[in-house]
């Protein structure tokens, strides 16, 4: 090897040294372990669910391994094994406190409570939390749920919006929950439930690909406003300002649109359905200006 060689690999060397020695908290466990864990939804339709094959798939997955390659280069690592963990609603914040995954990729809402715990990406998607029905039911509004069951998902907002709203509150019904949204609507689906409370695009989703999606409809006002965003560990500054910085240049470029159009207006998988969610007026001011605001933010009274 020539001398001017030697210089070469030296200052190579030192440079992955420097990159190395640069990294803390959630990029020094990724850059140490050469792996990166990303939570993942089996049913929470088109943001992150299974495919025919089983494989993950959908908008907030491909957001995520648009960061994933972020963190690649800030680590000049291009051979950075990616990890998949299923997670639910109920462990999907234990799971990312105790460094199990490193980026949930899910359908979490961003608010306050949370924020205790965890921290948020830029909200990539905004929701409405309402309830799915079967049509021949009758029910239309709330105040229809006197006595009866209603299905929600463990882990999550949902029971507690309709308790807080003010039709909510006098009404008595049942609660009996899923272990995940698929199985929240197969209460609904069997009729042991009436009705199932969730973000309305996931209603969607599960309709979509449900066995008669001409039986149900999605029904009452908004129960809340949600921000959707990718989960990370709190107190990270340098990941956060990595995932950050990721899907502000994904939304200033129009990458992030063109992710959304893919999964909410055009066919996708397994059955070619194309769900037809328009982009709300509330994601596309997110878009102009991305942030990580929670819901309370959002449902303010004016």
């Amino acid at each position: 090897m020539t001398k001017f060689h030697l210089l070469l690999a030296s200052a190579l060397l030192c440079s992955l040294g420097t990159a190395q020695a640069q990294v803390d908290g959630t990029l020094k466990k990724i850059s140490d372990t050469k792996s990166i864990t990303l939570g993942i939804r089996e049913s929470s339709f088109p943001l992150s669910y299974l495919d025919a094959n089983q494989k993950p798939i959908g908008y907030h997955i491909d957001v995520c391994m648009a960061i994933v390659e972020a963190v690649k280069t800030r680590l000049q690592n291009p051979k950075l094994e990616v990890k998949m963990q299923a997670v639910t609603s109920q462990n999907r914040i234990p799971l990312m406190v105790n460094g199990t995954i490193d980026l949930e990729c899910g359908s979490t809402t961003n608010n306050l409570d949370r924020q205790k715990q965890v921290a948020f990406a830029p909200t990539t998607f905004v929701t409405n939390v309402r309830m799915a029905v079967k049509k021949a039911s009758g029910i239309t509004d709330l105040d229809h749920l006197g006595g009866k069951p209603v299905a929600t998902t463990t882990g999550t907002t949902s029971v507690a919006l309709m308790r807080a709203n003010e039709k909510g509150k006098s009404i008595d019904f049942k609660e009996v929950y899923g272990k995940d949204h698929a199985d929240s609507f197969l209460m609904l689906e069997t009729d042991r439930a009436v009705a199932f409370v969730m973000d309305d695009n996931l209603l969607a989703g599960l309709i979509a690909n449900s066995k008669s999606p001409s039986d149900y409809a999605l029904v009452g006002a908004p129960l809340s406003i949600e921000p959707i965003a990718i989960m990370l560990r709190k107190d990270d500054p340098q990941f956060k300002g990595l995932v950050h910085a990721t899907i502000s240049d994904m939304a200033k470029t129009g990458a992030l649109t063109k992710l959304y159009n893919k999964w909410f207006l055009a066919p996708i998988p397994p059955k070619g359905i194309n769900l037809n969610f328009a982009m709300s007026d509330a994601l596309k001011a997110l878009m102009a200006k991305p942030n990580d605001n929670p819901a309370e933010m959002y449902n303010t009274k004016k």
